[in-house]
């Protein structure tokens, strides 16, 4: 069983260097209440929340102390990035657009949310369900 004041060391952790005032004001609490949480005192699941997401931690770590300290990133889905790629690069040519155009960047960016949105089931990509957003967003229509 946990000891009452894990709660207090993870916070403690997570704050650094940070002076309790100057983390009070980045979770948006007050510093009495920093204080308290630090003295053995666990806050309920609402100031928990707010506690995590204003110090970019994970609620799960900072509440148990299991998993991983910061959020991660969202993954990346390589098939559907790779796909959103060769679909707006390739309509990209007639554009003679290049890697450097900014147009292009969003393009391929847009393409990928709209590929990741719509995959089917069982993994499928539909590349001419996807060509009209391509090109909208390319401005080619």
């Amino acid at each position: 069983m946990p000891a009452q004041n894990d709660f207090a060391l993870r916070l403690r952790e997570l704050m650094g260097d940070m002076s309790v005032s100057a983390f009070a004001r980045k979770v948006e609490l007050s510093e009495s209440l920093i204080r308290k949480y630090l003295n053995g005192s666990e806050p309920g699941l609402a100031k928990a929340n707010q506690i995590a997401i204003k110090a970019n931690c994970s609620l799960e770590w900072l509440a148990t102390g299991c998993g991983y300290q910061y959020r991660k990133a969202e993954v990346v889905d390589m098939e559907a990035l790779e796909t959103a790629m060769q679909l707006t690069l390739s309509l990209a040519e007639s554009e003679e657009l290049n890697l450097q155009n900014e147009k292009l960047m969003k393009a391929i960016v847009a393409t990928y949310q709209y590929m990741r949105a719509t995959k089917k089931k069982d993994g499928y990509f539909d590349v001419d369900e996807a060509k009209p957003f391509a090109r909208y967003v390319l401005g080619m229509c």
